[in-house]
């Protein structure tokens, strides 16, 4: 009997012993989670998002290198360097894919890891999930959806004689093309005709923008590719004295003149706080409805307006959370 008591005793510390882990359910005794992280290219808003997710996972308890370690790549633009990462992902116990492609690749990659996504524009239509309220399954994340008639609309209450809109945008990003067709859906009733261009890479961002050579003002959404190589439209931009419009707000610091955008690092620390949920509460990550960002905010770089060639009124100037001077 005293054996038998022993052993049971032992195998109860053990199992104790493989369910703590500073607080979560998934680890293992004395071990870190892995959590990867991986973003199809470098610029400021993705960027902003993986640092707010890690700051959202550490907000909530897990503390990098003591509960938790990343494991951070960077596709740099390349559709099989972003396969290869989500190959190396196999032994993690939660990925983040930032932006539509890297989500879609991973989910592809890995449909049995826990999967929470950033920065994904359409999860529904980029065949992510079924229903954003209750995902199912092994996704769920944030969607920085932006708001295409009101982006158009500021186009109008800034520069309200613009009537051809150069629209630039990536053809083989998913969000991408959604954004396009609502652009070209909302376009009608502000009175707006669209010009559209479509690039395969950044270095082709300038060309794209020579190309639309009978257009009053450009228009960017949130494309990863063309935001990665802003600052060549920047140029176009400048040189034509016509305005540049983006979605994304960290671009108006790299010379855009306007955007009205999400706020990226927040969307970073929402999706951190909601891994830190499934991993301190179970379940699975598709019980947690997708979070669609509301708050929204006017970034401008008055420095840009001049050197495009307007003057932005000030009563759009006083609505702005972000003024470059």
């Amino acid at each position: 009997m005293k054996r038998l008591f022993g052993l049971v005793l032992a195998g109860m510390l053990a199992m104790t012993a493989c369910t703590s882990n500073t607080g979560s359910s998934r680890g293992v005794a004395d071990e870190p989670l892995q959590i990867g992280i991986a973003q199809i290219v470098d610029h400021p808003s993705l960027n902003a998002l993986r640092e707010g997710f890690i700051d959202g996972m550490n907000n909530a308890g897990y503390v990098e290198n003591t509960d938790v370690v990343y494991d951070i790549k960077n596709a740099a633009g390349d559709q099989v360097t972003l396969t290869n990462i989500a190959s190396s992902f196999t032994d993690k116990d939660l990925v983040v894919g930032i932006a539509t492609p890297t989500a879609i690749t991973l989910a592809q990659a890995l449909p049995n890891t826990p999967l929470f996504f950033a920065g994904v524009t359409d999860p529904v239509g980029a065949g992510l999930v079924d229903v954003v309220e209750a995902p199912g399954g092994m996704i769920t994340g944030t969607s920085d959806m932006p708001p295409i008639a009101d982006q158009l609309n500021l186009i109008k209450q800034i520069t309200p004689d613009v009537e051809t809109v150069g629209l630039l945008y990536t053809s083989g990003e998913v969000n991408s093309q959604i954004q396009a067709q609502m652009v070209k859906d909302a376009a009608p009733s502000l009175g707006l005709v669209i010009q559209e261009v479509t690039v395969t890479a950044s270095s082709e961002v300038r060309q794209g923008a020579e190309s639309l050579s009978h257009v009053d003002s450009y228009f960017v959404g949130t494309d990863n590719t063309v935001i990665s190589g802003v600052e060549a439209l920047v140029g176009v931009a400048e040189e034509r004295k016509v305005p540049l419009y983006v979605s994304d707000p960290d671009s108006v610091d790299r010379g855009a003149m306007a955007a009205l955008a999400v706020d990226y690092y927040a969307q970073g620390v929402q999706t951190g706080e909601m891994a830190a949920q499934y991993l301190t509460n179970g379940g699975k990550p598709g019980d947690i409805p997708v979070a669609i960002a509301e708050e929204l905010a006017i970034s401008l770089n008055l420095q840009a307006a001049e050197r495009m060639g307007v003057t932005i009124p000030q009563s759009v100037i006083d609505k702005a959370a972000k003024v470059i001077r």
